[in-house]
């Protein structure tokens, strides 16, 4: 069973003051014409000491962004630079969000609480600033699904209707607006690193690896990696165990994110920013998310791919810092990392038992294919053979000699599995837009989370363990 998160008191801490001269500009929340309470995460609010706010309270601090008590006095639209379809731009940067808040939970990581919506900046060029109501929605039902599903993932922590019409050119508008806020393990990016690269910033460099060790910490390099005791390469491979499983968890979870750009990828290997997303109809490599992705580039397919290309231009950016071969040795180890995160996540959505990298993958290629003959949905796929049931004909070999995990779910007797197919976000948003009807939103995440308590705990991977020496 999964644990629900862990209760703790707020804890405000803001270490990314001592960066913020250089990494980000203060700025000014947008002044709504109204501020109508839409979603609140009561369980990632008690993770943070938030939830015993009143509504009155919650909108004072999340749609109209005073500062939380001992918190950042002003938000910081943060700065970077980032590969967008592989074409590098450096006119980018926090254009229609900030860093509001940072704080600890209970086990002392440092969280951010970060907004989309919340404004023009100046990295905002020729945007409004601002977040249709129906991205809100679409980024609570991406993240939800994702958590159920073991991605290691930003939590939509609250969205508010702000009573602005948008237009859009790539939906109905006038449309409904709202500011949303995430609550992350940071928002330090690739994007960031490749900024301090092009400005030749070294000591800033050196500064920002500090940081990202002592709040985003992890096991050190493997003994035999050469420059282990360098912070560069010492980040360099964690970023690379992370990036793998994160790789590999969208893969398991049949997900698309769409948009794979440098400034998209987090230094603590969490999936966010979720925008033209798409969970699988059917197993497609080929499969893409993103309208305007003409080449394929993110596709399903394409996304381990697309993560350690983005690994590379963080190498590239580390070059100011450390030597390029023990970057390069970092860099390797991606593809064994990526495939014993397939097969360690393949088994976990499954429901049975790991028997090691190679039968794993054996198992892992002989559902691949059943998925791609047979045109069934992967979320179909996994909840009929949970535990190995159903394991018949092209499956029966590999499926052999695997046990089911102990513990059952009712959900796992159920009528089917939870989805997230195009057509059920747009009924959900359907019934918000034409008769502001909520409850669907919500029994859909309701379900959301039976289904995550179903799978149990995701396994993790060493790039995300806490150092012996962290808090």
């Amino acid at each position: 069973m999964r644990a629900e998160p862990q209760a703790a008191s707020y804890r405000p801490d803001t270490p990314i003051e001592t960066l913020a001269d250089w990494i980000g500009d203060a700025v000014e929340p947008a002044d709504f014409p109204k501020t109508e309470l839409r979603f609140r995460n009561e369980r990632h609010a008690a993770t943070v000491g938030l939830e015993d706010l009143s509504d009155a309270d919650w909108l004072r601090h999340f749609g109209r962004f005073e500062p939380l008590a001992g918190n950042l006095p002003q938000p910081l639209a943060l700065r970077y630079h980032g590969h967008q379809f592989r074409v590098y731009n450096p006119e980018i940067g926090d254009g229609r969000g900030f860093l509001y808040a940072q704080l600890r939970n209970a086990d002392g990581r440092l969280l951010d609480l970060g907004t989309k919506g919340s404004g023009q900046t100046p990295w905002s060029r020729r945007g409004d600033g601002r977040l249709t109501l129906k991205g809100a929605v679409r980024e609570i039902l991406a993240t939800e699904m994702l958590e159920a599903l073991g991605v290691y993932t930003s939590k939509t922590f609250s969205v508010v209707e702000t009573g602005e019409a948008l237009t859009r050119g790539d939906e109905p508008s006038p449309t409904r607006s709202a500011v949303m806020t995430r609550l992350s393990h940071g928002h330090i990016r690739i994007g960031t690193f490749q900024r301090l690269l092009a400005l030749e910033e070294r000591a800033h460099m050196a500064q920002l690896v500090d940081y990202c060790l002592a709040q985003f910490p992890g096991p050190p390099p493997p003994e035999d990696a050469p420059g282990r005791e360098d912070p560069a390469v010492r980040l360099m491979h964690l970023v690379v165990e992370r990036l793998a499983d994160l790789a590999a968890s969208w893969m398991v979870a049949g997900f698309v994110h769409g948009v794979l750009n440098t400034d998209n990828m987090n230094i603590s290997g969490e999936s966010f920013d979720y925008g033209p997303w798409r969970f699988l109809p059917r197993w497609d490599p080929g499969f893409t998310a993103a309208y305007f992705d003409h080449q394929g580039l993110y596709a399903f397919g394409r996304q381990p791919e697309a993560l350690h290309w983005n690994c590379g231009q963080l190498a590239v950016a580390l070059r100011l810092l450390a030597d390029a071969p023990p970057l390069i040795a970092a860099m390797e180890r991606f593809g064994p990392l990526y495939m014993e995160a397939i097969g360690r996540r393949w088994c976990w959505r499954l429901g049975v038992a790991s028997r090691g990298p190679e039968a794993d993958g054996r198992l892992v290629a002989a559902c691949e294919k059943a998925l791609s003959d047979s045109g069934t949905a992967p979320d179909a796929f996994f909840f009929a053979h949970r535990g190995g049931r159903g394991a018949e004909g092209s499956l029966a070999e590999p499926f052999a000699g695997y046990e089911p995990v102990a513990g059952a779910h009712p959900y796992w007797n159920g009528g089917g599995p939870q989805s997230m197919l195009i057509e059920e976000v747009e009924t959900i948003w359907a019934a918000i837009a034409e008769n502001d009807d909520w409850q669907p939103l919500a029994d859909k995440v309701a379900a959301l989370r039976e289904m995550g308590a179903a799978h149990g705990p995701p396994p993790q991977p060493a790039g995300h363990r806490p150092a012996e020496s962290a808090t």
